[in-house]
């Protein structure tokens, strides 16, 4: 196995036309599928030649799988448009909400952890699934409130919400990290209660830290950093107790050249390599 396959980077426009020149030593990319919706031009084209030299993720951000008026149908047809010209490994999206009564919101929203909005996002993943032809990856949320409402713990609900359409998980340990630290959630029994065979990819990211007051801080999934030293040590946690799987690095602000993307990027190779060695060891 070429442990450098499995990671990742999220292409972003500024990096794109020197991809395609210098086809750098990358395992994969992952692009936001709503940035490509619309075929032809220049942004299109160039992502279809990335497509010739690398596997490429589609991860969409306004599918509203958590919508109780169910799911546009116009975007999911141009999704489907989309996973057809670029023929992607994997197709992501997030246990959120964005839509109502016709209206987008600019923002991820969370939902309640409640039998009635398990029912709701399992029949609209279903929708997707069948209408696609492809198996969905479902992203776990950062939060940074609890609802009162909510009748099960965010892990059990994903895993409930999986195994009941077929889908897999996407596990963002930023995520993990930023909405156990916020709820004082213990993040490791969090990722000890996710079958592994679940477990389809997974994400790393930066995220900031705001002080609300001078005992309380608030850990803010932002993109725009580094991956944070604990993050780390949890995804060598992870991959322990998962297995290795596709990790991708996601940066989405203060963008920083490629190569700092590509060097960080390269520090998830310690942790799979320890743990395959471990593997062969044991």
């Amino acid at each position: 196995m070429n442990m450098n396959n499995l990671i990742g980077i999220g292409l972003r426009h500024p990096h794109i036309q020197q991809v395609l020149d210098e086809l750098p030593s990358v395992g994969w990319w992952e692009v936001h599928s709503e940035n490509f919706f619309q075929e032809g031009g220049p942004a299109f084209e160039k992502l279809v030649s990335i497509r010739e030299h690398y596997p490429v993720s589609l991860h969409g951000v306004g599918l509203s799988l958590g919508s109780g008026c169910g799911i546009a149908q116009e975007h999911l047809r141009r999704l489907k448009n989309l996973i057809q010209s670029i023929d992607p490994f994997l197709v992501s999206e997030h246990l959120s909400w964005s839509r109502v009564g016709g209206a987008y919101l600019p923002d991820l929203l969370p939902l309640p952890y409640t039998k009635e909005s398990l029912e709701i996002i399992s029949n609209n993943i279903l929708q997707a699934q069948d209408y696609l032809g492809r198996e969905l990856l479902i992203e776990n949320p950062s939060s940074y409130l609890e609802f009162s409402t909510s009748e099960m713990m965010e892990v059990d609900f994903l895993v409930s919400l999986c195994e009941k359409t077929k889908a897999k998980i996407l596990l963002d340990v930023n995520n993990v990290f930023v909405s156990c630290a916020n709820h004082d959630w213990d993040m490791k029994k969090y990722i000890d209660s996710i079958p592994s065979n679940l477990v389809a990819e997974i994400h790393l990211a930066g995220h900031s830290i705001r002080s609300l007051s001078p005992d309380l801080e608030l850990r803010i999934d932002t993109h725009d950093t580094t991956v944070d030293d604990a993050v780390w040590e949890l995804y060598g946690y992870t991959i322990s107790k998962i297995g290795l799987k596709p990790t991708l690095l996601e940066w989405d602000a203060n963008i920083p050249a490629l190569d700092i993307l590509i060097s960080e990027s390269r520090k998830a190779l310690d942790f799979i390599s320890m743990e395959a060695s471990d593997v062969e060891n044991a």
